[in-house]
Order: structure tokens, then C-alpha cells, then sequence
């Protein structure tokens, strides 16, 4: 079952998309979030809905009409489960990576109060803030109690999503050296305009992991194309287990993975023109850059530049439609 949210005031207009992103139907739940919160009785009605327009019922769906499928959520939670990706950022600066990072997920409690839709511009007000985007996967949870066990966490899941999880690389380390984690440095992130039910991705959804390559363009060329499923240290019951540890979560908690990393032969991943499978940040390629040669070649991203971030299934289809986003000048209120 796929699932959408149209731009209709705050919370966008729930509506069931078809299988192969052509047609809609309108959901009786007014919002996802809605849906969500009572889930197990809305989910038959959903499903039958999603088998209609399957059938070829409903009207013809357009991703640039959509909000991110939940504008705004009470709750959005982002680790950083490619233990690979932080090895290297830190290895870049000189840092030694404490040895804990291997099995307690690091994760950054994000703000949820202003999503970009999915082919909405990234306002930003200056170009020295190192505008970088990160392609990540998401879940969507439904109530989720305290001290949830790992494996447990995994029956809690109901959606899964991608996310342009926008960085500003050169306000972070002002942050961090407060000691009190990204606020400034995190600005609103997109997501993709569908999200999917587990069931829906098939042999691709096992172990907690969507084993996928995730795809990302930056200026039309491509720049990653990692697989999700590999080099994924946490999966997704231990992240959200990690999360409810001292506190239950709400129904329409959403949980990133943070940004996904390969390696290549056990060492740092290659650029796609040189045969790897490329990066899902800017950050990743810059650490290697300055790790071989001593400084970054790569810049990050300026006004006008376009980044696009999809997933496709094994015969090529998209899954959740494609965050395709501008960076624009923002001059003020």
C-alpha cells in the first residue's frame, strides 16, 4: 500500500496512490497522522482503497501536488547507522572514533514543524552555511512503548520513506563545541512524496534493512547509489529501540537511518565515475578528498543547484516518487 498527503492546509489531504504512482484515490482519514493514530482500523479501509486503485479506479496523481506525506510530526528522530559514514568524517578531521560508536547508535532528536514537500526549494539565506543535502531512509512508527526490545521495535513499523535530511556543514562544528547538538546546523527536511507499507517492497524489506540501492543527482549527474541494506551497522528495531529507551514514542514517530554509506574493498567508496557507487552526502566525498590529498575539491551545494533522490525496484520502477529540490536564495520574511 502506497500512501500520499496532497497540499491542502497544514496537514495535506490523505489519499492512496496506486502501486505505479499513476492514479489516487482519497482517503476517508482526512490526515495521514490521523490514520495513524488509530492505525489498526484504518489500515482495512486503506487496503481496500489501495486494491481499487490498483484496479484502475481513481484520478491521475501528480508527486508535485503532494507535501511530504506527514508535513509536520510530533516526533523525528535521525541516527546515523552507517557507522561507516562517521568513521570517515571523523578520520577527516583527526578525531579518533570512540569504539561505543559500533554498538550504541548515535541519534539527534531533529525539528518536525516545518517539512519542505518533496519538490519544494531549499531556502537558505547564505551559502557559506556549507548547504549539503543527505539521502537517507526513514520508518514511520505507530505507538511504541518504553524500553521496547529491538525485535520487537521491528512489528511497530508501518511506513517506510525517504528523506532529504538538509545539513548546513559549516555551522556544525559551532554547535557541537556548545556541547549541545545540531539546532541551526538542521534546517527542514523533504521527504519523498509516498510512503510505502513494508509489505510493499517485497524480499527487499528483511532483516529491518531495505536492501536497495538508494539513488541520488546532483545537477543531473548522478551521485550515489549505495545500497541501504549494506554497511548498515544498526537496523531499524535497534535505532527505534535506541529511542523509546526512556520514553514511549507516538504513532507517526518518524526514525532515519542517517546517511547511507558502502565501502569499497573495506576502505573508503569511490565517486560512480571511477566505478564505485558514489555517496549520499557531499560531506562523505569532502572527507575523503582531504583524507587522500590533505584538503576538499568538492563544494557544497550553491544557489541554483538541483538535487534529486529516488529508489527504484528491481525492474526500474519508482517506489516512492522522487524528492527533487532547489536550492534558492532566501531574502526574509
Amino acid at each position: 500500500m502506497k500512501l500520499a498527503s496532497l497540499k491542502d492546509g497544514r496537514d495535506g489531504r490523505l489519499v492512496v496512490v496506486s502501486k505505479d504512482l499513476q492514479r489516487y484515490l482519497p482517503a476517508e482519514q482526512a490526515t495521514l497522522q490521523a490514520a495513524l493514530d488509530d492505525w489498526a482500523t484504518a489500515r482495512p479501509s486503506l487496503e481496500d482503497l489501495a486494491r481499487r486503485v490498483d484496479a484502475g479506479e481513481g484520478e491521475a496523481f501528480d508527486e508535485a501536488s503532494c507535501d511530504s506525506p506527514l508535513p509536520r510530526a510530533y516526533q523525528w528522530a535521525d541516527g546515523s547507522a552507517y557507522v561507516n559514514h562517521v568513521e570517515l568524517v571523523r578520520k577527516a578531521r583527526g578525531a579518533e572514533m570512540p569504539a561505543t560508536f559500533w554498538t550504541d547508535p548515535l541519534m539527534y532528536q531533529g525539528g518536525s514543524d516545518s517539512f519542505l514537500g518533496p519538490r519544494e526549494n531549499i531556502p537558505m539565506a547564505d551559502e557559506a552555511w556549507g548547504i549539503d543535502f543527505e539521502a537517507e531512509i526513514v520508518v514511520v512508527t505507530d505507538d511504541v512503548p518504553m524500553g521496547v526490545s529491538a525485535t520487537d521495535a521491528l512489528n511497530h513499523i508501518q511506513l517506510v520513506m525517504l528523506v532529504n535530511d538538509v545539513s548546513l556543514r559549516n555551522l556544525i562544528p559551532g554547535e557541537l563545541a556548545k556541547g549541545f547538538g545540531f539546532f541551526q546546523s538542521k534546517p527542514s527536511s523533504a521527504f519523498s512524496p509516498v510512503a510505502v507499507t513494508p509489505d510493499e517492497l517485497g524480499d527487499a524489506w528483511r532483516d529491518g534493512k531495505l536492501h536497495l540501492p538508494l539513488l541520488s543527482a546532483l545537477n543531473g549527474e548522478p551521485f550515489g547509489r549505495p545500497d541501504a541494506g549494506i554497511d548498515m551497522t544498526f537496523h531499524f528495531g535497534q535505532l527505534i529501540a535506541h529511542a523509546a529507551k526512556s520514553r514511549p514514542l507516538c504513532a507517526g514517530c518518524i526514525i532515519g537511518s542517517g546517511t547511507i554509506s558502502n565501502k569499497l574493498d573495506d576502505g573508503p567508496g569511490k565517486p560512480i565515475a571511477d566505478g564505485g557507487v558514489g555517496y549520499s552526502c557531499i560531506a562523505e566525498i569532502r572527507t575523503i578528498e582531504t583524507i587522500n590529498y590533505g584538503k576538499p575539491s568538492t563544494s557544497f551545494m550553491q544557489f541554483g543547484d538541483r538535487i534529486r533522490i529516488e529508489m527504484n525496484d528491481a525492474d526500474g520502477a519508482s517506489i516512492f516518487g522522487s524528492i527533487d529540490q532547489v536550492v534558492e536564495k532566501y531574502e526574509g520574511p
